[in-house]
């Protein structure tokens, strides 16, 4: 498979030279802000987004979707946040990792999946300038100089591809562009926490070529104390680095060039596991645990070390009648990282811990995307676009154990390709009708590079996403829609396990059936945003993973069927020129639906779920029916709240008060229910006071993330004891930014 890779990575390099070589006319591609400046003071501004591969208003179009700017994305990451900071931050959002900085886990709207394996999927896309980021490791890369961040909510089957069933979040950097651009900002904060970002953009050849370099350095001293080893200010640090380089090419008034090479170093810590800190018999966290102190006699210092790079190639071509795209992608992704388990020691605990658990986890990955998409130009009342995709990756996962058991090496290979093509038609000057479908086929392959038997796995499926949509105006202000789309997750395999002796386990295909129903308007001459949409949906064969139990395993499975149903509502207040409030909400009801699906269950927690209990090969062995349940890691409710006002200095500065707050609802964290491994509701806010210089062009402001220092249980390890991983500290400090 590594040979067929770096032979299609040289036709791919080869066939966009050729094709660029080919092209003789273009049109320059610069940058554009997410939200477009409103005409009149005191108005909202338009959003933006790009859900149909197209730049369209978001109140034209018929998805349920909520839009970050650059603002909240700067503030949500200050304090040096990774890529779970977003969870909350959207209302139906959840993100949370058992890794550390890297390997995220993404839910929308509930689906998720808790896998924590390297190689597990998810129904949840996560794409940087439109190249899906497939790997778990890859959707931890960096976000930093962004336009904006878009998600969107529901089935995405038939433009974005297989394994977006729940959704897209989708990130869009700034792009090159013509005139000189310098924006840099630096903040400290506790526990020395530094966040550095710079960027620099300008035209080397007047509306020829320009170029665009961007970086993001994110650093934290360790601050956690060993009790078990009596080290003070033993764990917790990291350093993240990040670039970003872009280069635009235009030569012509039809066809553009982008390429862009990201890169990533971090040293760092992977997740603080901690031993008996809930319970028993409820979800309190209890005088075992202790934020700045674990008892750690393993895990080599819960390091984590990744090296992560990107190469994109985006070209567009204008014809007369349609635009041609073509957006080819390599990326590569090593390292490790490594946590004593069991999150504390058998001498001093805290608690019981009847084995101790030490592992580490690598991957070497290299992923390759070719895109190749024909999309309509003009104004008619008929748009279309048409396209393919191919998708190549192939990565080794090793498992170590320390020092039992022996280190297991296993290969995952996928390869799939897609056709795809979409309609839209303006019925009347009101009323328009979008149509959407996507064939895919879908491959993957496993074996046992060395550690074990070899154990081959082959797993493939081929599929059609649909979806439909109705858009109409209801008057010049308000809008309503209604969309039915279908989409899949294809076939998966789970491999770790065979590193403790068990065979790998494989779940098959999920197919989502959506149906959505919503609203859009601005009201008082724009100065109040209001959407919101209705949902139902079934997943026939939902893959689900069992993580832990007293067997210590991670095994796929599928339950006969999945059903949810709930409602999102985003809205928007400018109440004063100098004063804006968002507020968004959201309702999630989830449902496994087996009546003859069992798991198998902790072992301290005080499970509810109906049990039984079989003898098994080292002991007693319990499994519980998870019927009715709600999917892992999905909040009923979910909400979140910012506020932003200011106070005119003069003509051309302005003090500023900001604060942004998030909401998730009870969550349960597993398959099973028990009274230990759930969370009740949780929030988090942070606050951001500063003053607005020389219209915009510097910024000084002191700010605090995690305001209220809640103690949130984020996830938790059930095979061994009462273990939980918790969020980030408060932190507090002062930043300085200039944008010229």
């Amino acid at each position: 498979m590594s040979q067929n890779l770096s032979s299609v990575r040289s036709a791919w390099f080869a066939s966009t030279i050729l094709a660029a070589a080919s092209f003789s006319l273009a049109t320059p591609a610069a940058a554009q802000d997410s939200e477009v400046s409103s005409d009149d003071e005191g108005q909202l501004a338009a959003i933006i987004v790009t859900a149909n591969r197209r730049q369209e208003n978001l109140q034209d179009v018929a998805v349920s979707a909520e839009i970050l700017d650059q603002d909240r994305i700067d503030t949500i990451f200050s304090a040096g946040g990774d890529v779970t900071a977003l969870a909350g931050s959207v209302p139906g959002l959840n993100i949370e990792s058992s890794n550390g900085r890297v390997a995220p886990r993404f839910y929308i709207r509930g689906l998720g999946n808790t896998d924590f394996d390297l190689a597990a999927s998810q129904p949840v896309s996560v794409l940087l300038d439109e190249v899906v980021l497939e790997n778990v490791t890859l959707k931890s890369f960096p976000i930093f100089d962004v336009e904006r961040i878009e998600v969107l909510r529901g089935p995405q089957g038939t433009l974005f591809g297989r394994n977006t069933p729940a959704g897209i979040v989708k990130v869009d950097s700034i792009k090159p562009g013509f005139e000189r651009d310098i924006r840099a900002s630096l903040s400290y904060g506790s526990f020395d926490t530094v966040s550095l970002n710079a960027a620099v953009g300008d035209g080397l050849i007047e509306d020829v070529l320009a170029f665009r370099i961007a970086i993001q350095s994110q650093s934290r001293s360790d601050w956690i104390d060993n009790g078990f080893t009596g080290e003070n200010n033993a764990l917790g640090g990291f350093s993240d680095f990040a670039i970003r380089g872009q280069l635009l090419f235009t030569p012509t008034d039809r066809f553009s060039m982008n390429a862009a090479l990201n890169y990533r170093d971090l040293d760092g810590s992977s997740t603080f596991f901690r031993a008996n800190v809930l319970g028993p018999g409820n979800n309190k966290l209890n005088a075992n645990y202790d934020r700045d102190t674990v008892f750690y006699d393993a895990g080599g210092g819960n390091r984590a070390e990744y090296e992560q790079l990107g190469a994109t190639l985006t070209t567009s071509y204008e014809f007369d009648f349609a635009t041609l795209t073509s957006i080819g992608s390599y990326w590569t992704s090593k390292g490790f990282s490594r946590g004593d388990i069991d999150g504390g020691n058998l001498v001093t605990g805290p608690g019981f811990i009847p084995f101790p658990s030490d592992t580490q986890d690598s991957i070497d990955l290299e992923q390759y995307t070719q895109e190749i998409r024909l999309a309509s130009n003009g104004d008619g009342p008929l748009s279309w676009q048409v396209g393919g995709f191919y998708f190549e990756s192939d990565f080794d996962v090793t498992t170590v154990g320390f020092d039992f058991p022996p280190p297991v090496t296993v290969n995952h290979t996928n390869e799939a390709w897609a056709l795809f093509g979409q309609l839209s038609y303006e019925l009347t000057d009101t009323v328009r009708v979008t149509g959407g479908l996507r064939y895919t086929d879908d491959e993957k392959d496993f074996f046992v590079r060395s550690g074990a038997a070899p154990q081959p796995v082959s797993v493939g499926d081929d599929q059609f996403d649909w979806d439909i949509a109705v858009f109409a105006d209801v008057s010049d202000d308000a809008s309503v829609y209604a969309k039915v789309a279908n989409s899949f997750r294809g076939p998966t395999i789970q491999g770790r396990d065979v590193a403790f002796f068990n065979p790998p386990s494989v779940a098959q295909s999920e197919n989502i059936t959506s149906y959505e129903a919503g609203f859009k308007a601005e009201l008082a001459d724009r100065r109040v945003r209001l959407n919101g949409a209705v949902f139902y949906y079934t997943v026939e064969n939902p893959q689900f993973t069992a993580v832990g139990g007293t067997g210590n395993l991670v095994q796929l499975i599928n339950a006969n069927k999945g059903e949810a149903y709930g409602f999102e509502l985003d809205s928007a207040f400018q109440i004063t020129p100098n004063f804006l409030v968002t507020l968004g909400v959201a309702y999630n009801n989830t449902e496994i639906k087996d009546r003859t699906l069992e798991v198998g269950t902790c072992a301290q927690c005080t499970v509810t779920d109906p049990t039984r209990t079989v003898q098994g090969a080292f002991g007693p062995v319990t499994f519980a029916a998870i019927d009715g349940n709600p999917f892992p890691n999905a909040p009923e409710w979910s909400g979140d709240l910012t506020a932003r006002y200011s106070i005119p200095v003069g003509k051309s500065g302005e003090f500023f008060i900001f604060t942004d707050w998030i909401y998730l609802g009870e969550t349960n964290f597993l398959l099973y229910e028990s009274r230990e491994f759930n969370a009740g509701s949780r929030f988090e806010g942070g606050l951001r006071v500063g003053y607005v210089g020389n219209n915009g062009e510097w910024e000084i402001a002191a700010f605090a993330r995690n305001i209220t220092g809640e103690d949130n249980v984020l996830g938790v390890v059930d095979f061994n004891n009462n273990t939980a991983f918790v969020n980030e500290p408060r932190v507090i400090g002062v930043s300085f930014g200039v944008n010229y």
